[in-house]
C-alpha cells in the first residue's frame, strides 16, 4: 500500500479532457493503495504550477499529479502556455522535493488529446500518476 495523500491538480479548461484524465490518475492511485486523494480545480495549464506550489508547500502530500490539456490553435498562445506549465510544474518539484507528475496533454487536435485519455494511444492521466507513486518511491527510499 502506498502512502498518501495524494494531490491532483486540474486544469479545467477542457472540461472532458479534463474527467478523462482524472479518471486515469484516479483509478492509478487506488489500484496502487491510495486512500486518499484531493481534487483541486484551476482554470487551465498555465495555473497548475501555483496551485501545485501551494499543495507541495502544505507539506500534507507525498505526491501531486498536475492534469491538463492544451490543444494548439491558430497563434502562439499554445507554445507559451505549453512551456510555462511544464517549466513551472518542474521548479515546484525541484525546489520543495515532493513529486510532481506531469499529465498536460500538448497536443494539435481534440482527437489527439481523446486517444491519449484512454482512448486508444495511453492515457496521460494514469502515467503522470504512475510517475508521482515511482518517485515518491524513490524519496522514500533516499529520505
Amino acid at each position: 500500500m502506498e502512502t498518501g495523500p495524494y494531490a491532483l491538480i486540474v486544469g479545467r479548461f477542457y472540461a472532458e479532457l479534463a474527467e478523462r484524465l482524472v479518471a486515469g490518475a484516479r483509478a492509478e492511485l487506488e489500484e496502487a493503495g491510495v486512500e486518499e486523494i484531493d481534487v483541486f480545480d484551476v482554470p487551465g495549464a498555465f495555473e497548475l504550477p501555483l496551485a501545485a506550489s501551494y499543495a507541495a508547500q502544505s507539506g500534507r502530500y507525498a505526491g501531486i499529479v498536475c492534469l491538463g490539456a492544451v490543444v494548439r490553435g491558430e497563434t502562439s498562445h499554445y507554445d507559451h502556455v505549453c512551456a510555462e506549465a511544464a517549466r513551472g510544474i518542474q521548479d515546484v518539484q525541484l525546489r520543495t522535493g515532493v513529486p510532481c507528475g506531469f499529465g498536460v496533454l500538448t497536443v494539435e487536435t481534440m482527437e489527439q488529446a481523446l486517444e491519449r485519455t484512454g482512448g486508444g494511444k495511453r492515457d496521460q492521466g494514469r502515467d503522470a500518476a504512475a510517475a508521482a507513486l515511482a518517485m515518491a518511491r524513490v524519496r522514500a527510499q533516499l529520505g
